[in-house]
């Protein structure tokens, strides 16, 4: 009962910090690992943690390349679009020393930046308005990172599933 409550309380904690930018997903894998650890005859087993492992990879994926994609959506350049992805990483790294929304508001910050001087530097003739393409890559951040806590939210979905199931049938 101690080890569910902590992996339900670690979950939450990791959900939470998934929309402020940090490593939340990776939190909650961590944390189902450790249970899968420590309680072995639990029901988490192999292909819910390779599933959530999958969920995970997924995610930081989407998260990288929709910020870009909505900078082309919204008429950029490929080099906005790789500006916004570029700009999104560098902000959220900037932003980590500011407590709790840093990383957050430099990632949101860093796309818009990314993506407008990227697609200043791009020939006029096949430029979009910069700041339109900006504005876009900054939605598609936004978009990202909803994206990854519906991910987050589906995971804890699945696990606690998987553990309540089993705590039902007399496995954990």
């Amino acid at each position: 009962m101690i080890a569910m409550t902590l992996l339900f309380l670690t979950l939450l904690l990791g959900l939470a910090l998934v929309p402020l930018g940090l490593p939340g997903l990776w939190v909650m894998l961590g944390a189902t690992l450790v249970y899968w650890i420590v309680v072995p005859a639990g029901s988490i087993g192999g292909i819910t943690f390779g599933v959530l492992a999958a969920l995970v990879v997924v995610a930081e994926v989407l998260e990288f390349t929709i910020s870009g994609r909505y900078a082309r959506k919204y008429g950029g350049s490929r080099r906005a679009g790789w500006g916004a992805i570029v700009g999104g990483i560098v902000g959220a790294v900037i932003g980590v020393p500011l407590p709790i929304i840093g990383s957050m508001v430099g990632a949101f910050a860093g796309a818009f930046a990314g993506a407008l001087v990227a697609e200043l530097t791009v020939a006029r003739e096949t430029r979009g308005e910069p700041i339109r393409v900006a504005t876009g890559a900054l939605i598609g951040r936004v978009v990202a990172a909803a994206t990854k806590v519906a991910f987050g939210m589906a995971m804890v979905v699945w696990v606690m599933g998987a553990v309540l199931v089993g705590r039902l049938s007399g496995n954990g």
